[in-house]
């Protein structure tokens, strides 16, 4: 399955517990989908957040942001897995 990266852009800082909460919720969400979010990364003081996910296609990834807590990327990228 396609790997693909995407970015989420926050007005202001965000903090790293309200991420894992909802990375925890995508968790909770993706097998209905075939997806698995695999990792994610944050820029606090950018307001950035970076989420790894196995999905079948891109749409399918903003899918599961969207039921899980609504925060729908926004840039989706797909991305190849180097050496």
């Amino acid at each position: 399955m396609p790997l693909f990266m995407d970015i989420h852009r926050v007005d202001g800082p965000v903090g790293m517990k309200d991420v894992a909460q909802a990375h925890q919720a995508d968790l909770a969400t993706q097998g209905a989908y075939d997806v698995n979010y695999l990792k994610y990364w944050v820029d606090e003081s950018q307001g950035k957040i970076f989420c790894l996910v196995d999905a079948p296609d891109a749409e399918t990834a903003a899918t599961v942001h969207r039921e899980a807590h609504g925060l729908v990327a926004d840039e989706i990228y797909r991305v190849d897995e180097g050496a």
